[in-house]
């Protein structure tokens, strides 16, 4: 079972799109794909047709409930989408720190360091699934921690602009202390995301992206992107000449997952 977290410590660069676009390209694949939703706003839940009034994360981490008392289907006409299951988030999830603190004798206990926890939930269950993919709230929280633990890769849509690069050097070094002392194996790849490629100062900052890091090819901010998520139609189902759907197979293509 591969863990792939989809994570940036900034809001609005499309992590919950790509989410969106990994799960059902690797459910079109074929693959058992468990998504897991860590972001209380429960956005890629809602993409997925599922609304629910209390999540029960928090309690299925700290090992309250088991995790058959959190996995449900996800609702779509497809049937790409009878290979995908969900954890969905919802409101709940702000509660998490709290439960943390309450529960952390019982954490020591169970994984040592709560930072494991997300780790030894998945390896109960890694058998029931090929791919688990993971998304998680804008900032650099025990969500995004467990979730870099417990992964294999991260993938971090970056738009091509400067606060948006700047705020990658914290996450960078938490990756390389998560990486040191954690997870030796976790890799990473930054996606640069709603591009408008029109643009001389995002030509210029791409650049300067791929200079030192490992960056993806480029997903641009198009229409059809806004269409996906609003029809819950990934782009793999748009016609050959959509430019989201060329995007995307390229993407997939240099990650290795087609």
């Amino acid at each position: 079972m591969k863990v792939i977290t989809v994570g940036n410590n900034k809001g609005g660069v499309g992590k919950t799109m790509q989410c969106f676009q990994l799960v059902c390209h690797l459910a079109h694949l074929g693959h058992r794909v468990l998504a897991i939703d860590l972001d209380s706003q429960a956005n890629l839940s809602s993409t997925l047709g599922v609304n629910i009034q209390r999540t029960l994360i928090p309690e299925w981490l700290i090992g309250d409930v088991g995790v058959e008392e959190i996995v449900c289907d996800v609702e779509g006409d497809h049937d790409f989408y009878k290979n995908v299951k969900l954890i969905a988030s919802s409101r709940h999830m702000a509660n998490l720190a709290k439960l943390l603190i309450l529960s952390e004798s019982e954490v020591r206990k169970n994984a040592g360091r709560k930072e494991r926890l997300l780790k030894l939930r998945l390896q109960q269950i890694q058998d029931q699934f090929d791919y688990v993919v993971i998304d998680t709230p804008p900032m650099l929280g025990d969500e995004l921690i467990m979730s870099l633990v417990a992964s294999n890769k991260i993938l971090i849509p970056t738009q091509a602009q400067d606060y948006s690069i700047d705020g990658l050097e914290e996450l960078m070094d938490t990756f390389e202390i998560i990486k040191e002392t954690e997870n030796p194996g976790l890799e990473f790849a930054i996606i640069p995301s709603m591009v408008n490629p029109r643009r001389k100062i995002e030509r210029q900052r791409l650049e300067e992206l791929s200079q030192s890091f490992n960056v993806t090819p480029m997903i641009r901010n198009l229409v059809d992107m806004q269409e996906s998520v609003a029809l819950r139609k990934p782009v793999f189902m748009f016609a050959k000449n959509s430019k989201g759907k060329t995007d995307y197979t390229a993407l997939w293509d240099s990650l290795g997952l087609n």
